[in-house]
């Protein structure tokens, strides 16, 4: 879950225990931290291959360098493992990580906030894509005094070796929960969502306390590399989604050549809340035959009804392709706000009754193959 849960990237990390100058890079218009706007620091052109620090250095190379050759990764010894891990760390005994990086994805025009996290955890919370941490604010839980507040789950938004392609970071994306009185109108900061509102405040060095990894449902299947993966998301239901598309397009994994279709749909409100567009984009440009990529921009598309343009719209603008797909086998994933489904399945039950199908005895055997990938919250 994202929470469940770019601009173009270059990133150079120096080795060391400095972790404010670990940052990543996102060259695009001014960042603004805490509703501060602050200069993107480092910025970099983006015609440059590499930014290099003087002493030893990991290169991080951005998005436009994601066609050949890709992006090394270590250790490869992550490939290993038969099964995922899971719940590592518990609860009671959670694993204290350190911020990285905070960075706002969203252009000014977007309702609401999200930011993406970098989180080290020295390679000691390993995962695979498609799982999620869960991460416990600090302060007391107000229903439960004396106790530390609950665990909230996020998805994790990159693949098992991080960001810094080095296994030792995980990112989160995380929307900025907040409350508006709808009589005035106006912030009630005692009804914001704590664990949001911790995370996107955070600065680099802060500690957070994180549990898991989570979650078996929206694991990759990798069985198959040549394999069709249809990834449906809105909002920060993106995440699992980037984790997937790095993994695919950008690093060179040995265990892993994926020639198959990706095919992602991306509900958001408008082009200024757009997450990660820019990687995204550039698979598109860099593999044309491997994936494509649909935008439903609620705000500033009309569907062929007229109205407000939702995911569900873009899914049944291509019904035909997408229901032809799964009969051949293809996975297709659901992550967002579970307010999505709803529309989402009478969507689908509707195109499958005019195909003179049952839309119940194709989602049982879509189950039933394991095909059928849902993670909302």
């Amino acid at each position: 879950m994202a929470q469940l849960a770019a601009s173009q990237v270059a990133v150079s990390v120096p080795v060391g225990s400095e972790l404010s100058t670990r940052r990543s890079v996102f060259k695009t218009h001014s960042i603004a931290f805490h509703d501060k706007p602050q200069a993107a620091f480092l910025s970099l052109d983006l015609k440059t291959k590499n930014a290099w620090f003087r002493n030893r250095q990991i290169i991080c190379q951005s998005v436009q360098q994601a066609s050949v050759p890709k992006v090394a990764v270590s250790p490869l010894n992550l490939e290993d493992a038969e099964e995922p891990p899971l719940n590592t760390y518990k609860p009671k005994e959670p694993y204290t990580a350190t911020i990285v990086s905070v960075e706002r994805l969203v252009g000014p025009k977007a309702p609401g906030e999200t930011c993406h996290l970098v989180i080290d955890h020295g390679g000691n919370v390993p995962y695979w894509e498609g799982q999620s941490y869960g991460v416990i604010p600090p302060g007391e839980n107000p229903k439960k005094p004396g106790n530390p507040n609950n665990v909230r789950l996020y998805s994790i938004a990159s693949t098992r070796y991080g960001d810094y392609f080095d296994g030792k970071t995980a990112s989160l994306c995380v929307r900025r929960a907040v409350y508006y009185d709808p009589d005035t109108g106006k912030e009630d900061p005692s009804k914001n969502g704590v664990c949001s509102n911790f995370l996107c405040n955070s600065k680099p060095g802060d500690k957070i306390k994180i549990t898991g990894p989570s979650g078996k449902i929206m694991l990759l299947p990798e069985d198959n590399p040549n394999a069709t993966h249809i990834m449906i998301a809105t909002g920060t239901g993106v995440a699992p989604f980037r984790g997937y598309l790095r993994r695919m397009f950008m690093e060179s994994v040995p265990t892993f050549k994926f020639n198959g279709l990706a095919w992602l749909f991306l509900g958001v409100a408008n082009t200024d809340s757009l997450l990660y567009d820019d990687e995204f984009t550039k698979y598109l440009k860099d593999y044309p035959e491997n994936f494509r990529y649909d935008r439903a921009l609620s705000r500033e598309q009309k569907s062929k009804n007229g109205g407000k343009m939702y995911v569900q719209d873009k899914i049944e603008e291509y019904s035909d392709e997408i229901f032809q797909l799964l009969d051949g086998g293809a996975h297709i994933y659901f992550c967002g706000l579970k307010g999505m489904m709803p529309g989402i399945q009478e969507t689908l039950k509707r195109v499958a009754e005019q195909r003179g199908e049952s839309w119940e005895e194709k989602l049982s055997q879509l189950k039933k193959n394991k095909q059928w990938h849902v993670e909302v919250y």
